[in-house]
């Protein structure tokens, strides 16, 4: 995964024969940080692995471009302000979502692959080219 906000670059496993890699995690949590505010949280590993299943679905090793992860009260009231599409009890604020794209990828594609994992929310952003995943009750929006 590539950060659009803090130019960082990650790519790591985080996951060996049925374990999570509690060092790995803790730079994923930190990656994934509410960068405005700079803190972060542990994310919903059933997050991060619908974010892998996706990429593997996809067949590519092009890395998703994170625009958020983790966020803040803060930052969510802020961005609440500027776009209806801000939910107020965001599943952003408890660490189990993340907005995404990929270079190459469309919208469509990368939603359908997420979807094909049945495992949380798939919202698709079309207008600002970007896919909300999360690991909270399966469903599907946008267009």
């Amino acid at each position: 995964m590539y950060s659009t906000r803090t130019g960082e670059n990650i790519d790591m496993i985080y996951w060996v024969e049925g374990h999570y890699i509690k060092d790995a995690l803790k730079e994923v949590n930190w990656f994934m940080r509410d960068w405005r505010q700079n803190q972060a949280m542990k994310m919903d590993t059933r997050t991060i692995d619908i974010i892998s299943a996706s990429q593997r679905l996809l067949r590519t090793d092009q890395p998703f471009m994170l625009l958020s992860g983790y966020r803040t009260q803060k930052t969510n009231r802020m961005l609440r302000s500027r776009s209806r599409g801000v939910a107020k009890y965001s599943l952003h604020l408890d660490g189990k979502a993340a907005d995404l794209r990929m270079q190459g990828r469309s919208v469509r594609q990368i939603a359908k692959a997420a979807a094909a994992c049945s495992a949380g929310g798939v919202g698709k952003y079309s207008g600002s080219n970007f896919v909300h995943m999360d690991c909270g009750t399966v469903r599907v929006w946008g267009r």
